[in-house]
This record gives C-alpha cells, structure tokens and sequence, in this order.
C-alpha cells in the first residue's frame, strides 16, 4: 500500500487514504514519514485544523489519511492540473464492518463528473476477516496457490468473500438492534405510564384528594385482605394493627379493639375513614387549599420518583441477567417482558404504601416549600 501511495504521489495524483481507528492513522503515518512523503493527518483529534486540511486534500500532491468519522460532509475539491493525473484516489486501509461505510468512502472520489479512483487493501488479520471468513479464504489461497500479491488482491473470489463477511456482520448488527429496542419497548411503555400520571399531578391547580386518596385506599384494602385470609380465627389482626400503628395513626388513636368482631370490609372501611379525618386534620392545620395542594404534590411525587428511579435500575440488572435463562431453553425476551411487568406492578403497589405512609406520618409544618 504505501508503495501505492509513494508512486501515486510522485505523479502528483493527490490521495485520501480512509482507515477504521485512529491507531491505524497514526501507524500509516509513521510509515509514510519513514518514506518521506510529506501528508495530513484527519483523525477528530485535530478539530480546529480539519476545515483547512479537508480543503487542501484535493490540490495536486496532497497525501491526506483520515479516520471514518473525520472530515465527513465536506467537499474535497480537485485543485489546478489534477483532473490531468487521474484525479483524487481514495485508498482504504481495510474493509469495515459495513459496506456503506465503505462505500461513503470510496464516494469521496470521483464526484459530480470528476475523475477518480478507489482502492481497499486488505489483510487476513483484519478483525473482520479474522471474525469471518479468514480460514475459508485461506484454504481457496492455498487450493489455488495464489501467492502473487496483485493477483490476490483482484481476486473477485476473494471480494465475494469479503462482502458474505460483511453481510454477516451487519445481520448480526441487525439481529442486536432489533433485540434491543424490543427491551427497550417495555422500558417505554412503562415510561409513558408513569410520566403521564406524574404530569397530570404537577400540572394539577385544585385538589389531588382523589389521587391520593384513592392510593391510600388501595393501600389499605391490599393490607387488610392479605391478613384477613381464611377462617376469621386465622386472621393476622396483630400485622394489622402493627401496621396501622406504625403506618398511619399513633397507638393512641387506635386501639387494638377496634378491629375485633369486625368483618375484612368493615376493618377497611374503618381505616379509610381514619384516613380521610387525618386528611380534614392536615387540611384544617393548613387552612388553605392552595398549599394543601402543594403538600399533596411534595407527598406523591417524592415517592414516585425515588421508587421509578429504584426501578430502572432493578430493570437495566434484569436486562444484563435475564440472558442466562437462555439456557434453561427458555426465551430471554419473554422472561423479561414478563418479570418487567410484574416489577412494575409490584412498584405501583409500594408507591401506594410509600404515600400512604409519608402523608399518614408527615407533621405540618409552615411555610411549606417543594
């Protein structure tokens, strides 16, 4: 390759040679200095200079070696006397993993009628060819004995080869994309559900007594049935009243005969009611609805937001996890839809119980600030 460049550069033919990394540049580069050609460097390292190398890359001489992501958008124009020698030459240091990267290169050259040409030089120890396609190529080299290194390199079996590689690469990209933004489906689903219930609590100007109240309801009726299973002799009334102690009311509001010879319905309807005069009590200590408002906000939106961040975490833990349960023969994605949604429905149920128990326990205070 470099001989290439040296003899393209000696009949003035200027040349732009595209590489895959930064390491690649600065290693072509040492070569060339070692040869004496004088040329740029375009690797996005060198941004206030990029303009003005991009600018001179097509005056006739130039030798400019650039990265994939330098330079692009921009123009080469073809300076004075090199439409004579051939035009611009674009030479590819190796093949990328996707042919239009290559093929935005090698559309460097020869553009609105000028003329041009493009060359890749490629090695069996490109990560591609060592990725894909490396032993197959070897054995066609030594079945046919192609030891001349022209004769290789414009080998159409070995450009076949090159390109099935390439195609094998971008279906595995494809095949990565569309996995992930089918995990990522659930994470937006579950997003919308929540940001548009956050909003409709920050943009709310009146009263939030049925948000909250139908959260501390909630709350409640989960508690109580889940303690109330069975014969009533094998009620937890215990939990219950621990729960109400520590939760919502002081033991001296509630006493622990007031849930005996009660029904579950009738144990639910007592604390609601308990719940609904604390309400009045907090409403009345305030005395105004405007910041009762405000209180309601502070309330439910510290719990959501603690709890929704806790829970994309715990979901991005599952994503990286749940592929191990591929083998067990079951499907990863499926097994994350599904413990998604459960995550999610169990992190509604601790935002119920989170404000019911902040509302429950908060002290007013004046003055109160979000």
């Amino acid at each position: 390759m470099t001989r290439d460049i040296k003899a393209r550069h000696a009949k003035g033919q200027p040349i732009l040679v595209g590489t895959v990394a930064i390491e690649s540049s600065e290693r072509l580069s040492k070569l060339l200095d070692e040869e004496g050609i004088p040329h740029s460097v375009l690797n996005a390292k060198n941004h206030a200079k990029e303009a003005e190398i991009i600018m001179n890359a097509g005056q006739r001489g130039a030798v400019t070696i650039a990265t994939n992501m330098a330079g692009r958008g921009t123009d080469i124009k073809l300076g004075p006397g090199v439409t004579a020698v051939g035009g611009l030459a674009v030479i590819g240091t190796e093949r990328h993993e996707s042919r239009r990267i290559d093929n935005q290169l090698r559309g460097r050259s020869g553009r609105q009628g000028d003329p041009g040409a493009t060359q890749f030089y490629l090695s069996l120890e490109d990560d591609l060819m060592k990725r894909f396609g490396s032993e197959r190529i070897k054995q066609m080299l030594d079945r046919f004995k192609l030891d001349d290194d022209e004769q290789v390199i414009r080998s159409r079996m070995i450009s076949r080869s090159v390109e099935s590689a390439q195609k094998r690469v971008e279906g595995n990209n494809y095949d990565t994309r569309k996995n992930t933004l089918q995990y990522d489906d659930v994470m937006r689903e579950q997003r919308e559900v929540i940001y548009k219930q956050r909003q409709q609590v920050i943009n709310e100007d009146e009263t939030l007594k049925p948000v909250l109240m139908a959260m501390i309801d909630r709350c409640i009726t989960r508690m109580v049935q889940a303690h109330t299973q069975g014969e009533k002799a094998e009620w937890e009334l215990d939990k219950i009243y621990d729960y109400v102690t520590t939760n919502m009311v002081t033991d001296e509001d509630f006493k622990k005969s007031d849930l005996a010879k009660r029904s579950s319905d009738e144990i639910i309807k007592t604390l609601e009611q308990l719940a609904e005069d604390n309400y009045t009590s907090k409403l009345n200590q305030l005395g105004d609805k405007a910041q009762m408002l405000e209180f309601e906000k502070v309330v439910i939106l510290r719990v959501v937001d603690s709890l929704w961040t806790e829970h994309i975490d715990a979901l991005d833990q599952l994503r990286q996890s749940v592929g191990l349960r591929g083998y067990g023969q079951m499907n990863p994605l499926v097994e994350y839809q599904e413990e998604a949604y459960r995550m999610f429905e169990e992190m509604i149920g601790n935002m119920d119980d989170g404000v019911t128990r902040l509302f429950m326990k908060a002290q007013i205070r004046q003055n109160i600030r979000r």
